[in-house]
């Protein structure tokens, strides 16, 4: 399959709650996923990235990077994980999740539960209220730096696709509307389109 269509699709997943309904292991037939922090609790992506210390130092413990593809900012030695790529040392996760997709050369990529909102003005992640997370009535998330960066990737990889699933809330971006290959899909007709 490689250079065919399905390594030409990647869907990154955020944390935000738009993607809940979203069933994951139906997405795998259709592409590549990379998923961030916590999401290795429950479900397996292809690629895993964390860069928050202490949910990075647990995942390299817990044994789950000698078992499949995860990166990290600082890997710590004979743990299995995978250095951050230097230009992208500083950035968040979901961020770095979508660079890393582009340059494995993913020429379609869909971000899930990039929903830059908080739910009635409070924190918006599907595990909040659990370990290494915020509380979920905690006030929202600065989104600006993920703004930024994502905005930077798209820059990069000026031939890559990136589509922005919405759901309810999900928040528009002007900078990212004003980009030539940025494109949004509500999350219903993503659902349809991919039957997950």
């Amino acid at each position: 399959l490689q250079g065919g269509f399905f390594m030409s699709m990647a869907f990154v997943l955020g944390n935000g709650v738009s993607r809940k309904s979203v069933n994951l292991e139906h997405l795998r037939i259709h592409g590549t996923i990379y998923g961030c922090n916590a999401l290795y609790r429950d479900f397996t992506p292809d690629v895993l990235i964390a860069t928050d210390r202490p949910i990075s130092e647990q995942i390299q413990h817990s044994g789950y990077p000698l078992k499949n593809k995860f990166y990290t900012r600082k890997p710590l030695e004979g743990l299995g994980a995978n250095r951050v790529p230097d230009q992208y040392w500083g950035y968040s996760s979901g961020p770095l999740a979508a660079a890393i997709a582009a340059a494995d050369q993913h020429m379609n990529i869909y971000l899930l539960g990039f929903d830059m909102a908080g739910i009635n003005n409070r924190f918006n992640n599907l595990y909040a209220d659990s370990e290494f997370y915020k509380r979920s009535g905690a006030n929202p998330t600065y989104t600006g730096n993920w703004e930024r960066q994502l905005l930077k990737v798209m820059q990069d990889y000026p031939h890559t696709n990136f589509i922005r699933v919405h759901g309810a809330i999900t928040a528009d971006v002007p900078e990212f509307l004003k980009h030539p290959r940025h494109s949004r899909l509500n999350i219903a007709e993503f659902q349809s389109q991919f039957g997950v």
